[in-house]
């Protein structure tokens, strides 16, 4: 039977009911009775970072972090809050603890790389979502931001295939499409960046740009009459 009452239990209902604020309390009624209660030092530092108060809850992370130096949620959290207060430095000082134990954790594989994008080190980004791919052929994280990173050094066709790979493992991003076309519109290609706005994948382009010859018509008009095919045999 579940202990309704149990910490854990009621932290997990206000989180996932979306109260920080009445979690950030709770929190820290228990801290003030245990003032090193791990769960309440945990999820206080989790709550303020919902709160958007990333100072606080950094010094809740460097309390959990006195306990236990190499604790992996509280590195975890600190980075988000730095990130979120733009101190990419400090965040890749970070990322290195926690690959120091642990090379293959793509979450801070991902992380260092987001912070040397933000630091205008793109080349060196690469690096570290080609460590995550390794690991995750799919990680449409590392396969998102490596098209940027790409998009950034100008290596604009590198960087359509790899937004159209994340776009083939979750095509519920809604950003790709767009990105796609205005990297197509920088290498002049017009018509596949109006196909890539449509959100279709390199794949299909061809076939159906060679429909619209057939058919004499333009791609928009062949775009609406392979979704009303579509519909039809739904």
């Amino acid at each position: 039977m579940v202990n309704l009452l149990d910490p854990n239990n009621v932290i997990t209902r206000m989180f996932n009911a979306g109260k920080y604020e009445e979690m950030y309390n709770y929190c820290k009624g228990l801290l003030e009775k245990i003032p090193n209660d791990m769960v309440a030092l945990q999820n206080i530092c989790l709550s303020l970072i919902y709160l958007k108060k990333y100072q606080e809850a950094i010094s809740y992370c460097d309390k959990v972090l006195e306990i236990k130096k190499s604790d992996t949620y509280a590195l975890k959290n600190k980075i988000y809050a730095l990130e979120s207060l733009g101190d990419y430095h400090l965040v890749l000082k970070l990322c290195k603890e926690i690959l120091s134990s642990n090379p293959n954790d793509s979450w801070a594989l991902n992380s260092m790389g987001l912070s040397l994008n933000e630091l205008n080190q793109h080349k060196e980004a690469l690096e570290y979502y080609e460590k995550s791919l390794a690991i995750d052929q799919n990680d449409v994280t590392a396969l998102m931001n490596k098209a940027i990173s790409h998009s950034h050094l100008g290596n604009y066709e590198i960087a359509i295939e790899f937004y159209d790979k994340a776009q083939s493992v979750d095509s519920s991003l809604k950003e790709i499409p767009l990105a796609k076309s205005k990297l197509f519109e920088k290498l002049g290609d017009s018509d596949n960046a109006f196909l890539a706005a449509q959100g279709i994948l390199n794949k299909d382009m061809e076939k159906i740009k060679l429909a619209a010859k057939e058919n004499k018509c333009s791609l928009f008009h062949q775009v609406c009459e392979n979704e009303f095919e579509q519909l039809d045999s739904k």
